[in-house]
């Protein structure tokens, strides 16, 4: 039986919030278009997160085209699940073919042919929108581990119970980082975080939810043209933020107040030794001057503004202090640390895409999302036109944005 060939303007590549923002954007332009999905709306959402994650913004904070949380508690922050739901009631309208994998992009007479299990569609635009957080990073160093050494990552980790007996090492102190270094060691098991560059971040400040001000002072809609670098903007490593009920803040003096042992930057394993960089202090102290820029910025911002009355007193500024010296070496096995949690990041992986577009780390090439080959596209990518571009929040601006460069273009295959 031969496979199915169908036509359209435009096929979207994921059906996450991205994906979903474009979609609609596109459906209020009456562009036709489709949106393929491996596995099921929201996949990520729903198979890659552990059991007590909640986003990191506000529930306010999750607006999208033609959708914003209507509850009653938009300062809390949402549970897996209501992300789920949330999403799943988005796409509701949308023309989504899930359980539908792609197989190939490739150039084509129309524009673009996009070869998937389930057939092949000829169309003259294509956004890839499969995400930020694609495939988990775990440094070249984790195969000198010895193999009694238990190691996995965040997408793969739900809950302390599913590890090994014995400490636990996390590598790496972003969110992910902190949250999971956070609940390991409050499920009694000695933890060991290793730290590299970090945005240290209070979950409030005078009063608000930190992304509050990001958001009023227009911190979060900076664009390229408002930064100094765009390529080192869209490095910063993610926020120190946890979204808790109790909106309590979370970072390095407080996991190590409650007897997490800090280190430097993982350099080197061999068997069941791990080296770590002498940096601890000087990573830190950057992160302390960074916060410390950011807060003097709120404190002008309220002052120019007139707002000293409708929000709280600024609050000291109380910078990182050491006890006593990191280590700069530790055999796990003597330490009984079974278990090495590697919150590295995460990389994003092409193997399907056929046109030349990816530079030499295999990332794709593009300006604000537009890439090199006329009518491809990128939606959902760290700082890819906005600060905010990965967040829910952000990914409806970028969309609007590419809907438009996209009904600017003939439509050659519908």
């Amino acid at each position: 039986m031969q496979a199915r060939t169908s036509r359209t303007d435009t096929v979207i590549i994921g059906g996450g919030q991205a994906g979903l923002a474009m979609s609609r954007c596109l459906t209020e332009r009456a562009i036709g278009h489709v949106v393929l999905e491996r596995g099921r709306v929201a996949e990520r959402w729903r198979s890659e997160r552990w059991d007590s994650l909640r986003l990191l913004t506000p529930r306010w904070q999750s607006r999208l085209p033609g959708q914003a949380y209507q509850g009653s508690d938009p300062d809390g922050y949402m549970t897996m699940a209501e992300v789920v739901e949330y999403l799943d009631r988005y796409a509701a309208d949308a023309p989504v073919e899930t359980g539908t994998t792609v197989q190939a992009v490739e150039s084509a007479a129309a524009g673009y042919r996009v070869r998937t299990d389930r057939g092949t569609w000829e169309t003259a635009n294509v956004v890839v929108a499969t995400g930020y957080c694609d495939i988990p990073h775990v440094p070249g160093m984790a195969d000198g581990l010895s193999p009694e050494i238990h190691q996995l990552v965040p997408s793969r980790y739900r809950n302390p119970a599913q590890l090994p007996e014995g400490a636990v090492l996390v590598v790496g102190a972003s969110a992910s980082g902190i949250q999971l270094a956070a609940e390991i060691h409050a499920s009694g098991r000695p933890v060991t975080l290793a730290v590299g560059r970090h945005t240290r971040m209070p979950r409030s400040y005078r009063g608000k939810d930190i992304l509050w001000w990001l958001d009023t002072m227009g911190v979060l809609d900076e664009s390229a043209e408002d930064v100094f670098d765009i390529e080192v903007s869209r490095r910063q490593p993610s926020l120190q933020l946890v979204g808790r009920p109790d909106h309590r803040t979370l970072d390095l003096p407080i996991l190590q107040d409650r007897g997490v042992r800090l280190a430097g930057r993982a350099t080197r394993t061999e068997g069941s030794r791990v080296s770590f960089a002498d940096d601890l202090v000087s990573q830190t102290v950057a992160a302390d001057a960074r916060l410390a820029r950011l807060l003097q910025r709120i404190d002008g911002y309220v002052d120019r503004a007139g707002l000293a009355v409708e929000v709280g007193e600024a609050e000291p500024f109380v910078p990182f202090h050491w006890p006593a010296p990191a280590p700069t070496e530790i055999d796990l096995q003597a330490e009984g640390i079974r278990t090495v949690l590697w919150a590295t990041g995460f990389r994003r992986r092409y193997p399907w895409l056929k046109v030349p577009v990816l530079d030499g780390t295999g990332e794709i090439r593009h300006d604000g999302g537009v890439t090199p080959s006329p009518g491809l596209y990128v939606i959902g990518h760290n700082f890819l036109r906005r600060r905010k571009s990965t967040f829910i929040d952000g990914v409806g601006d970028d969309a609007r944005d590419l809907a438009a460069h996209i009904a600017a273009r003939p439509a050659r295959a519908a």
